[in-house]
């Protein structure tokens, strides 16, 4: 490969590529483009000790700078991927650069999704997507008096666990009946609520945005469809994430609720593979339906089954995905990937404060979530993969 692998996006996924392309012994050039500053850098904690100030940017990174330079690995950051030429086999960067590949991999992530609701642009209202996010908000909430969150996931909750840690009001506002309708069982969703409520955070269920109110150009409340008022001088949008497979998109790619990839991680062009959020791949547990996982394990997976399949050694993508939450002191583990018409069994009590739930689809375990219950969760995960084995 006298051009190499370029991958586009820099994000975890990205950065396991190269790394593990190396460990293989790749030997050819290898580029990662990204279009934040910097190096490559862990996103979990950003919702958690990142707001805390428990880590700092250089806690953050992946590899120190002394990593890319003795790997022979050259990052270019700050740098878009404009445009796909796949007959030419090159990229255009923004600037107008063209970088020729022999094998190019899209590890492009996904983007914070958006609402269209009066008031978005007013100081005081964000989204948590990167760092640069996240460096707006925690020092937006050394000044924060009340926090308001729409969107009762992962992010949201995670952010009540930070905000009621340094004593602020907490609203989370959710259109569904409970945090995490559609991924967790009733059981562990009711048990988080009842964490969060108990610290103090104010759930708004079943409740629609209308608009985010402001004074002096600075946000100062949310308005309910219902006419009901929350302040808040701390905003952050948290109802999901789409894709980022425009680029594929007009490279004239499949895409179907992201970049559409085979078995083995590849595109409909031999030539391109992508991983991680933007990736729609076939499930293997689930009778071959393509899914889109959100998850870091997901995108680390799937990027050293890439580098295998570079590397001579070809396989199917097939690992059982996991998931994890760190909300104050609960943490949450998830393996597989349950439906919300699944069924469910509580193994242990849920007022313990430790405690698993078992989810099936038929007579078939589909994945298991644990509170606070590691050594539980590993004994089910056993069990998972055992069934996911056999199917």
């Amino acid at each position: 490969m006298a051009n190499g692998v370029v991958i586009v996006g820099s994000g975890q996924g990205g950065f396991q590529l190269a790394a593990s392309l190396r460990e293989l012994g790749f030997s050819d050039p290898i580029l990662l483009v990204g279009d934040e500053p910097g190096l490559p850098y862990q996103r979990p904690p950003l919702s958690k000790g990142f707001l805390q100030a428990k880590v700092d940017e250089a806690g953050l990174m992946l590899r120190p700078k002394s990593f890319y330079e003795r790997s022979d690995l050259r990052v270019l950051a700050g740098s878009r991927v404009q445009s796909i030429h796949r007959a030419a086999g090159n990229v255009s960067l923004a600037c107008g650069t063209k970088v020729p590949y022999d094998h190019l991999v899209l590890a492009t992530g996904s983007a914070a999704r958006g609402l269209t609701v009066p008031g978005t642009e007013l100081n005081g209202v964000f989204v948590l997507r990167g760092l640069a996010d996240a460096q707006l908000i925690r020092e937006k909430l050394k000044s924060a008096r009340s926090v308001a969150v729409v969107g009762a996931g992962f992010i949201g909750l995670e952010l009540a666990a930070v905000a009621r840690g340094m004593g602020l009001a907490m609203h989370l506002v959710e259109s569904a009946v409970r945090p995490l309708a559609r991924a967790l069982s009733e059981p562990m969703a009711l048990r988080l609520q009842a964490f969060h409520e108990a610290q103090g955070t104010q759930f708004h269920f079943s409740a629609q945005l209308e608009a985010l109110e402001g004074h002096h150009g600075s946000v100062c409340g949310l308005l309910l469809r219902d006419g009901s008022r929350i302040a808040a001088d701390l905003v952050v949008i948290a109802v999901g994430v789409n894709a980022n497979d425009q680029l594929a998109r007009d490279a004239d790619l499949l895409v179907d609720n992201g970049i559409v990839v085979d078995e083995l991680l590849l595109t409909r062009d031999p030539a391109i593979s992508a991983l991680g959020d933007c990736a729609s791949f076939p499930f293997p547990y689930a009778d071959g339906a393509h899914v889109r996982i959100e998850s870091v394990q997901n995108a680390v997976d799937q990027a050293r089954c890439i580098a295998a399949r570079l590397c001579g050694q070809s396989a199917p993508y097939c690992k059982v995905p996991w998931f994890w939450s760190e909300q104050g002191p609960c943490r949450l583990q998830i393996a597989g990937l349950a439906e919300p018409g699944d069924g469910y069994e509580v193994d242990g009590d849920p007022a313990s404060g430790r405690f698993s739930v078992l989810r099936y689809r038929g007579a078939h375990m589909s994945a298991v979530e644990s509170f606070n219950d590691p050594a539980a969760h590993m004994r089910a995960r056993k069990a998972l993969a055992l069934t996911f084995s056999a199917a």
